[in-house]
């Protein structure tokens, strides 16, 4: 995927651009909170998670004027090294009591603001790692989830952003972005490609019925930040909850692009969240091409290859103006 995860703001106009952090920061912890009390909604079965291992991969950013001198003047006095972030956040792992991504990374970044007066601003990102459960079985020979033991996971990961700034009344939670990133989703039939642009430069067939298979990063805003950091589970929306949405539609959109279908996608996110601001996609199409169709006269069976370079991408946005025109 080519999707820029770090959104953080830009520098006003007549401002420089000045920051320095650390990433690949990896911690884990186990036995964090539980999340609970989750609204559930149609397309998800998903009402929680037990958190016994709660695993970050993490990027830390920071912003202010007194590092200057460490660009100009060579003058480390107020740099905080970067191995001092990555032990920082391993110890303040520890100390958080609750139970989501956006949530220790809004706790995080305030602790940064509070120990190091040098700090005007914090950006802090994370890619949730996800543990696969595993199935043991029980004394009357049915299987449960072990308690103990897990498989690091190959699927999507949730995905969490917040920029904190430090201002004369406080610490303030001036953006967040939430996510869910390289979900990847195959159908083997119900989508189409027709009725593009044809030129002399075309040499793509049109396709009446297609094995789609795309890779998606979803990404949502809350219209109040706070309800992103897990404190009024009811207001949060899970991962989890996002992706199934992302499975339903795609078993129920007969779509005739990819735009068409994360359009759909988008409307439904914000009908069932209407805490969320808005939402937006990087969809990256590798549908797989024919090289045998039709096989036994059955026109579903075929032969698929994996797609050559370059592969075409989608980006799009949509707030809740576009789930009022429906």
């Amino acid at each position: 995927m080519t999707t820029n995860k770090y959104r953080s703001p830009e520098p006003e106009e007549g401002e420089r651009l000045m920051n320095y952090g650390k990433e690949k920061i990896a911690v884990y912890r186990t036995y964090a909170e539980p999340l609970e009390d989750v609204r559930t909604i149609p397309e998800s079965s998903f009402d929680g998670r037990e958190n016994t291992l709660f695993g970050l991969d993490i990027r830390v950013r920071l912003e202010g004027e007194e590092f200057l001198p460490s660009f100009s003047e060579a003058d480390n006095s107020m740099v905080v090294a970067t191995d001092t972030m990555k032990n920082f956040v391993h110890h303040e792992l520890g100390e958080y009591d609750g139970s989501t991504v956006e949530g220790f990374l809004d706790f995080v970044g305030r602790q940064f603001l509070d120990q190091y007066s040098q700090i005007d601003a914090v950006q802090l990102s994370a890619d949730e790692i996800p543990f696969d459960e595993l199935g043991v079985p029980t004394d009357d020979g049915d299987f449960e989830a072990s308690e103990l033991v897990f498989r690091v996971s190959e699927d999507e990961s949730g995905f969490g952003e917040v920029y904190i700034t430090r201002g004369d009344d406080g610490h303030a939670l001036e953006e967040q972005t939430s996510g869910i990133t390289d979900l990847q989703l195959v159908k083997v039939k119900g989508s189409s490609f027709t009725d593009y642009v044809q030129d002399e430069h075309t040499t793509l067939p049109e396709r009446e019925d297609r094995t789609l298979y795309i890779s998606l990063d979803i990404f949502w805003d809350y219209e109040n930040p706070e309800d992103a950091l897990g404190e009024e589970p009811e207001r949060y929306v899970a991962p989890e909850q996002v992706r199934d949405i992302a499975h339903v539609m795609f078993d129920e959109v007969y779509s005739n692009s990819i735009q068409d279908l994360i359009y759909q996608i988008g409307l439904r996110v914000l009908e069932r969240f209407p805490q969320l601001e808005s939402v937006s996609f990087e969809a990256n199409n590798r549908t797989w091409i024919a090289v045998r169709e039709e096989i036994g006269g059955d026109e579903d069976v075929r032969v698929l290859r994996e797609p050559d370079r370059p592969t075409g991408y989608q980006q799009f946005s949509m707030d809740r103006d576009d789930l009022d025109d429906q």
